[in-house]
């Protein structure tokens, strides 16, 4: 008797362990238990953030990443907008950026040289023979130190070290996302440094307003207050430039489809760019209360305003995505599967001395603020 007591004690302990294994996935279907471990002594986790309308985001401290966004789509159903994976393991064996709180500097760097104040400091190269979102030690595949501090909010600290990628000066750099009730993600970046420095800070969520990474996102209407963009050759690199996008695939003055001339080889920055993965200078003049983009699903209805006070703004189509990654739910992601909307100042920016300048000095915090605005449009 004390036997089968014993045995119907274990099942239904095993019972309510999986009860409440099951209780403690997200709205979009996480387990926060697959995104805790070590990655250099330092520990992960998945945080979860919700507002009074039922929106909710989940963010994993290794690399800032933005994991899931839930929104409501025109039927009320909700959606999951962004890629990326349902576990840490895929996070830091497989290099991607999805979600990721990108530093020390967003973008490329020439060669991965830039000159301050007479030095030549050379970084370490990762695409093309140039330096992209800090290297390949970037700040999206370390550790930030994690402080929720209520249901909406999330601040996440990096202590970036001398030297880091051969980037100069200790800096200490704060990510704060805030889930508006108004279903906005607020995201301010500050940053200061004891030593004279450069800094470039953007989010790199890949966006499928659709709610289906399986589909490409080519049927996405793009709206970009932008009359100028900033052309590259055929490394990526940005030429120092500044092009109108009037009479070009480039003009997205009017909302239309991204799929429309994506693919037009003719025009040679589409060549380059395997699509669009470029920089577009906005007209917002550092306006955070001016709509810097708007990316809108005709499939669910889901509309994403973009607010900066960034000068500029790098749309990438997901041009080589492949197939070969799965993401959540096992889904592959497929060329041009997604949207990206990188708030930034200007790729290379520390080797075009006219162009805003990205230089930090001790005494000063760097600043950037973007606002990623949801909404439906029936």
């Amino acid at each position: 008797m004390k036997k089968l007591f014993l045995i119907c004690s274990i099942m239904a302990g095993i019972l309510t362990s999986c009860s409440n294994q099951q209780k403690e996935l997200t709205l979009s279907g996480l387990n926060p238990t697959n995104f805790q471990t070590k990655v250099n002594g330092k520990q992960t986790g998945l945080y979860v953030l919700k507002n009074k309308a039922g929106m909710e985001v989940c963010i994993t401290n290794f690399g800032g990443r933005i994991v899931s966004i839930m929104v409501p789509d025109k039927n009320g159903k909700m959606q999951d907008v962004v890629l990326g994976f349902d576990s840490i393991n895929n996070y830091v064996n497989i290099p991607s950026d999805f979600g990721a709180s990108i530093g020390r500097y967003a973008n490329r760097i020439n060669k991965g040289k830039f000159v301050l104040d007479g030095k030549t400091i050379q970084l370490p190269t990762n695409n093309f023979g140039h330096c992209l979102h800090g290297g390949p030690k970037g700040w999206q595949y370390q550790v930030y130190e994690a402080k929720k501090i209520n249901d909406t909010t999330l601040e996440l600290i990096m202590n970036s070290p001398d030297g880091d990628s051969n980037f100069p000066g200790n800096v200490v750099a704060k990510v704060t996302y805030k889930l508006t009730d108004d279903n906005a993600i607020d995201i301010n970046y500050e940053a200061t440094t004891d030593k004279k420095t450069i800094i470039n800070m953007t989010n790199h969520s890949y966006f499928n307003l659709s709610g289906d990474p399986s589909k490409e996102a080519t049927n996405h209407m793009l709206y970009v207050n932008a009359d100028q963009f900033t052309p590259v050759d055929s490394t990526f690199m940005t030429t120092g430039e500044i092009l109108k996008v009037k009479g070009t695939p480039m003009d997205f003055t009017a909302s239309k489809q991204i799929g429309k001339e994506i693919n037009d080889s003719s025009f040679i920055q589409l060549k380059y760019g395997n699509g669009y993965d470029h920089n577009w200078v906005l007209n917002t003049k550092n306006d955070i209360k001016a709509v810097a983009a708007t990316l809108y699903s005709p499939v669910s209805g889901i509309q994403l305003d973009v607010y900066t006070n960034e000068p500029g703004i790098q749309v990438y189509t997901g041009n080589f995505l492949n197939g070969t990654v799965k993401g959540k739910k096992n889904i592959a992601y497929n060329k041009r599967a997604s949207v990206c909307l990188e708030t930034q100042h200007y790729p290379d920016s520390p080797n075009k001395a006219s162009w805003p300048s990205t230089t930090l000095e001790p005494g000063k915090t760097y600043n950037s603020h973007c606002i990623f605005k949801f909404s439906v449009k029936k």
